[in-house]
């Protein structure tokens, strides 16, 4: 067997915890909470599983749960419920002696794997060919470590999608052009908000090695967008927007900017995680939403709303399938593993790889 057949094997979950109960999985689960205590910490993304974040120590964004992660002194183990970026952001803040473990290492991002470091170095290679030191790079923290990494090299920084504005502002600040990774719907969205036309814009594409641009003056180029998605929010069209105005003309639908922009333009409010769920849960009693996320969020939405009328914008909706690849099994065997010390799902970030992503964390940190 070939070293790579035997680190796939390894990383296959045992077929023993297939075929556990859900009941003999959550008291597992309880029991190695209990017999760890304060050294094992679970964070638990927004969008994962009821089963998975029913034992979440703490619930939210990535990087809230990334920093929550680092401020934790005590914890030895941090099994991270979401999927690869984050768990390597956590890695990144955290002290080197902690672990930082993923359940399933195919829980990736779809968005995130559009941009590699090689397709990277390639566009910038062609884009200061093509505009000179006038670009700074931007990637939205659902980027790998190695995409950061290029960024914080490269004179950039992290955004989110509550700090895209200001960050995008200061970026202005520092360079005639932006190159927004890997999201272009974000950095679309977040652009034409700050009152950037769409004929200032551009798309790279990664696949061609290309600058897709309508324009004839390639220099009133503001804005270079990668072109890359999420494959969720992508879910999200301006004929559900149409189906759910003709149906229900007084439900406000509300969406995340990672949706396209047709969608955003077309819905009342747009925003990130964090704001949608703080606009629900203030929002008048008996008032009616359709939400564009991720279904999980919906669902959990819905369930601690029970007084308002919530759906989902696109009824045929489903979740987020990567960051579902972590579920109770996973968890219940990653944990199993922290007492034989394999640490089968250890994700380590390599020193000059951590210390750029850092810088780029930092940037957005001290300028938002």
């Amino acid at each position: 067997m070939s070293m790579l057949a035997a680190l796939q094997k390894n990383r296959m979950i045992p077929e023993i915890y297939k075929q556990m109960s859900r009941e003999a999985l959550e008291e597992r689960v309880r029991e190695v909470k209990n017999k760890l205590g304060s050294k094992l910490f679970i964070p638990g993304h927004h969008y994962q599983k009821d089963e998975v974040i029913q034992f979440a120590d703490a619930t939210g964004d990535s990087l809230k749960l990334a920093q929550i992660s680092a401020e934790n002194k005590e914890a030895e183990f941090i099994v991270f419920c979401g999927v690869h970026f984050m768990a390597e952001t956590a890695d990144i803040l955290t002290r080197d002696e902690q672990k930082v473990i993923l359940p399933d290492m195919r829980a990736g991002c779809s968005m995130a794997d559009m941009a590699d470091e090689q397709q990277t170095d390639r566009a910038w290679e062609k884009l200061t060919e093509i505009f000179g030191e006038t670009i700074l790079p931007l990637t939205y923290i659902n980027s790998t470590a190695a995409i950061k990494s290029f960024v914080g090299e490269n004179g950039g920084a992290i955004v989110t999608s509550s700090n895209a504005h200001t960050m995008l502002k200061w970026a202005f600040n520092q360079k005639e052009r932006i190159l927004f990774l890997p999201d272009q719907h974000l950095g679309r969205n977040t652009a034409v908000d700050l009152g950037i036309d769409l004929d200032e814009m551009a798309v790279w594409n990664p696949i061609t090695n290309n600058l897709e641009f309508d324009g004839d003056d390639v220099s009133k180029v503001k804005i270079i967008l990668w072109k890359g998605h999420c494959s969720v929010h992508m879910g999200f069209t301006v004929q559900n927007v149409i189906d759910t105005r003709s149906q229900f003309p007084d439900r406000k639908i509300i969406v995340h900017p990672e949706c396209r922009h047709e969608v955003v333009k077309l819905a009342d409010m747009a925003g990130s995680t964090s704001y949608i769920i703080k606009t629900i849960e203030n929002a008048e009693p008996g008032s009616s939403w359709a939400i564009g996320t991720e279904m999980n969020l919906v669902n959990r939405i819905i369930q601690t709303n029970s007084d308002k009328n919530i759906v989902s914008l696109n009824p045929h909706m489903c979740s987020c399938m990567t960051m579902n690849r972590i579920d109770l099994p996973h968890l219940v065997w990653s944990l199993d593993t922290l007492e034989d010390n394999s640490n089968h799902n250890l994700i380590k970030v390599d020193a000059e790889t951590a210390e750029n992503a850092k810088l780029a964390l930092e940037r957005m940190l001290a300028n938002s």
